[in-house]
């Protein structure tokens, strides 16, 4: 049996009190202290954090990055505050991005006119890749 530890007095000596809002209370027999666990979240792979942090900096908007990750855009919003990722905003550039399987980035490459000349980056997503391309805006 797990024991309960009271934040107050730190004592491991606690029984059960009710329940508050779906949570078990508890109350400790030391100091009389009446107290809830914790609720542990719900965490995010560090994976899925950092290709939203990549495919921010590549210039995707935070509803393109949730519909490619299957994260929400309000998360990666987070994680751009969070961790202070700047972007560099240029106007003369906007990127294109397609997802592709194995086979089909194979295809890809095999023309050549497909990549001469072009900047791109590749980067997995689990079972698929994402070719992302810079193309100049036309004016």
């Amino acid at each position: 049996m797990q024991r309960t530890i009271c934040p107050k007095c730190s004592h491991d000596s606690s029984t059960k009190a009710g329940i508050i809002n779906g949570r078990q209370r508890y109350k400790c027999r030391n100091c009389g202290y009446h107290f809830t666990i914790n609720k542990v979240g719900k965490r995010i792979d560090q994976y899925y954090v950092t290709k939203a942090l990549q495919l921010y900096l590549e210039g995707l908007s935070y509803r393109e990055i949730e519909r490619i990750i299957g994260v929400s855009h309000v998360s990666v919003m987070n994680w751009v505050k969070q961790y202070g990722i700047k972007r560099v905003e240029t106007g003369q550039y906007h990127p294109n991005y397609r997802i592709v399987s194995h086979e089909e980035l194979a295809s890809y490459f095999s023309d050549k006119s497909e990549v001469q000349g072009k900047g791109m980056l590749i980067t997995e997503l689990g079972d698929k890749f994402m070719v992302i391309r810079w193309e100049r805006f036309r004016e």
